[in-house]
């Protein structure tokens, strides 16, 4: 993490990121899932590969991952549903993703272990140091903890993004060097790169937050609207001195690119609370 008031530019943050030794990685849905919004075998694997590379590296790897209630679509072939359906079918599809997730890292000869949160869980002291003391325990054995938000018990982790928040929130709680977010996406932009062939990627965010912030506003929709939550988390993550990342999850080796320092996504440069 950065020191305290000190401000660094995109390159040195993104060698803070290649440096660091403790990373949460946050993959969303649609990251994971088809156009049919059912699990995809072949994106989950990529996934896995690109967290092997981290490992690789000599980072300790904490992934947060959304998915289960796609997972549970594919799984019993139910394609509409209401938010107590959503609820129901997250709970089918959370075993099959961590199946999914198992045998994917058994390829690495890796264990993992499941956490479900809600916001509340973090925001309880108790709950919160029984977490943490759970998550050291795991590295520590070298078991790659991933967490998912418990949607049989919550209803606004449903909702789009509040994922993004959690991860973040996960991040600064367990201080993580940096926070990686990886979406369809692949950055933040100009305008919709989904709608505007003449979107452009912004490199670096820091000082130009707010400028960021109102142009995310402006160009995101009811579809894209989760852009938004994921600057809002990588910007909390960066207030606390952690550096944050979003960058597009079907990119080639993208974690050991991010691994090596190379200028992949947007980076949001440590700030410790300054704007």
């Amino acid at each position: 993490m950065s020191e305290a008031g000190e401000l660094v530019d995109g390159e040195t943050a993104r060698r803070m990121a290649a440096d660091a030794d403790r990373v949460v990685v946050k993959v969303g849905t649609n990251s994971l899932t088809d156009e049919d919004s059912r699990l995809d075998d072949d994106k989950l694997d990529k996934l896995v590969d690109d967290v092997a590379d981290l490992h690789d590296a000599g980072m300790e790897v904490i992934l947060v991952s959304s998915g289960s209630i796609g997972a549970g679509k594919g799984r019993i072939g139910y394609t509409d549903e209401n938010v107590e359906e959503s609820q129901a079918l997250s709970t089918v599809g959370q075993s099959l993703l961590m199946r999914r997730y198992t045998e994917s890292f058994e390829r690495y000869d890796r264990k993992i272990a499941q956490l479900l949160l809600t916001q509340m869980d973090l925001n309880d002291a108790d709950r919160f140091a029984n977490f943490t003391n759970t998550i050291e325990t795991l590295l520590e054995w070298g078991v790659v903890p991933i967490i998912n938000e418990n949607d049989a018990v919550s209803t606004k982790e449903i909702r789009i993004g509040d994922n993004d928040m959690l991860s973040s929130s996960v991040a600064i709680g367990i201080d993580a060097d940096a926070l990686i977010t990886l979406t369809d996406v692949g950055g933040v932009y100009t305008a919709n790169p989904k709608r505007d062939p003449d979107a452009e990627l912004i490199g670096v965010v820091g000082e130009n937050y707010t400028d960021v912030q109102s142009m995310v506003n402006g160009t995101a929709t009811a579809k894209f609207g989760g852009i938004q939550t994921k600057v809002a988390g990588s910007r909390s993550a960066a207030e606390h001195g952690t550096v944050a990342i979003i960058a597009h999850s079907g990119e080639p080796d993208v974690l050991a690119k991010i691994a090596e320092g190379n200028r992949v996504g947007t980076v949001f440069v440590p700030t410790d609370g300054e704007t």
